[in-house]
């Protein structure tokens, strides 16, 4: 393949990129930018792409965005590179202003004490939950005991505000970012048709140049 690299990079070494890009955040998210305004669609479905995947980064089911974000995009008819990419929405910096939106809008709606937890809290709440279910499914083929109980107080004072709330602040944050993205999508590839067509007619200009060049020396 002409764009693999040389030496792969290891599963570890590819988590901590992920957490934190060896050529740094702002780097990372002017590349992230070039990509997706370089994808050959319409503004529109890019767009679409994108808001799909920042609606995703408010959702609590962590490990799943990319498959969330993929699945949305294609339903809406969006862009699926770059609703993957719009799930660059949710990292380290930003994950506990999200939390943190998500379970207050949430706990006022349907209840729950997830607003009150704090960050670390209700990381460790999720951590907790998620080793009782793993747990539980051990427990299946005769490895350690049920834990299922874990997941009652759990799901009603944590999960269900959180999806709820990601639901509202996400599906506004996402509208945003699809307006905000549109225009900027669109005068780019006006920008850059214009540009090849400045090209192109140069191109053209100089082969008509050498040609007649030659006909004079003829």
């Amino acid at each position: 393949m002409v764009f693999k690299r040389r030496n792969p990079l290891s599963f570890l070494r590819k988590m901590k990129n992920m957490i934190m890009p060896q050529s740094g955040w702002r780097r990372a998210a002017n590349y992230l930018g070039h990509r997706v305004r370089r994808l050959p669609d319409s503004p529109h479905r890019i767009a679409l792409g994108i808001a799909c995947g920042v609606f995703v980064s408010f959702s609590p089911l962590f490990g799943l965005h990319f498959f969330y974000a993929a699945f949305l995009a294609y339903i809406l008819r969006g862009n699926v590179i770059a609703a993957l990419i719009g799930t660059a929405m949710g990292n380290p910096f930003t994950f506990p202003a999200i939390a943190g939106s998500a379970l207050w809008v949430g706990g006022r709606i349907v209840g729950g004490r997830g607003e009150d937890l704090g960050f670390m809290r209700m990381q460790h709440a999720f951590v907790n939950a998620f080793s009782g279910l793993w747990n539980s499914f051990k427990s299946i083929f005769g490895y350690g005991q049920n834990e299922l109980y874990r997941m009652g107080g759990f799901f009603q004072e944590v999960f269900l505000p959180y999806i709820v709330g990601g639901a509202i602040v996400g599906g506004f944050v996402a509208t945003l970012s699809y307006f905000i993205a549109l225009p900027i999508i669109r005068k780019y590839q006006l920008r850059r048709r214009e540009r090849l067509m400045e090209r192109a007619r140069a191109r053209r200009a100089a082969r008509l140049n050498e040609s007649k060049a030659k006909q004079d020396q003829n």
